[in-house]
């Protein structure tokens, strides 16, 4: 599987399922998107987004397999999650999903066999705004990528801070006309630096003054 990124600012995601898996998939979509989550019932206190934002609605109903291609088309949605504990129902919510070439998620979707280009794996994410690092084991192995997630989250502390950073560094080369071959080497000099990082992830000023520092010295180098 190929992995890409997908805007859902403006859009729905229906999710079907008010379980546990239900609730963790609204989360993390109700990041950017407008969540309606339909199911007979709720986990508690389960659904609040990420970001702590209000913006899932439910709906309480059991919609048998063959009503799920009428609530697709009632809401219209981006995405699609089949998180419920029918496994004819999540079949029958994936094959309406497809016949309108609406993206769509199953929950109780494991192994490595080969999915519609439609269905989409929602990967482990970790997130250093605006920097997004996802990870994925095709479905073999989701407590692997909890473990590799866990571990990234210390390794990018820091990173988000040092994508804003770097890309202003970007814009000021590029007012000052330096040369575009000279304006890469900095930054990627800047990005290896361990000083930087280290000051970006205890939070100090120092990060910057270095970055700065790195800049001049290339520049310097080159005129």
């Amino acid at each position: 599987m190929i992995p890409l990124h997908h805007d859902f600012r403006d859009e729905t995601v229906l999710v079907f399922g008010g379980g546990p898996v239900g609730a963790r998939k609204a989360r993390r979509f109700a990041r950017e998107a407008r969540v309606v989550v339909v199911s007979p019932a709720f986990a508690d206190r389960q659904f609040v987004p990420e970001d702590g934002a209000a913006r899932v609605e439910f709906v309480r109903a059991a919609p048998p397999p063959d009503e799920a291609a009428d609530w697709l088309d009632r809401a219209d949605p981006a995405l699609v999650v089949a998180a419920t504990d029918d496994a004819d129902l999540n079949a029958a919510i994936a094959a309406a999903a497809d016949e309108r070439g609406i993206l769509h998620n199953r929950a109780d979707r494991s192994g490595t066999d080969r999915r519609p280009v439609g269905e989409v794996v929602v990967p482990a994410t970790v997130r250093e705004e605006p920097v997004v690092a996802s990870l994925a084991t095709g479905g073999a192995s989701p407590a692997l990528s909890k473990h590799l997630r866990e571990r990234l989250e210390a390794d990018l502390a820091g990173a988000g801070e040092l994508a804003e950073l770097t890309g202003e560094l970007r814009a000021e080369l590029r007012e000052r006309d330096v040369d575009p071959d000279t304006r890469r080497e900095a930054v990627r000099r800047v990005v290896r630096d361990p000083s930087v990082w280290k000051g970006l992830g205890e939070g100090s000023a120092n990060p910057h003054r270095r970055a700065t520092d790195v800049v001049d010295d290339v520049v310097g180098d080159e005129t």
